[in-house]
């Protein structure tokens, strides 16, 4: 399989706390020029990596990352801002000790 073919199933992934919009951008484009699946973001910057990448990218966001700790309702709120925002795509982390 070709680098290229591989690419369509990875999301270019972004999720640093100190991550900044220039950076954003730089993966944003990155990910339209290399064709990934999508490219993946903090939910703070959902709303500028859409409207910057337009329909080029999907945007996928991360809810109740990295522990997964926050409660249905929230994660219900935060989902719903999200899609709201632009987002194509959820990444939701589960309560692992809820789950066992």
């Amino acid at each position: 399989m070709e680098i290229k073919e591989i690419l369509k199933y990875v999301d270019h992934t972004l999720l640093k706390q100190e991550s900044t919009w220039e950076q954003m951008k730089i993966i944003c484009d990155d990910a339209m020029k290399f064709s990934t699946a999508s490219v993946c973001v903090p939910p703070s910057f959902v709303k500028q990596c859409k409207d910057y990448c337009g329909d080029n990218m999907k945007i996928c966001t991360v809810i109740g990352f990295p522990n997964g700790y926050n409660t249905t309702a929230v994660k219900v709120f935060e989902t719903e801002d999200a899609v709201k925002n632009g987002a194509d795509e959820i990444d939701m982390v589960i309560n692992i000790g809820w789950a066992k």
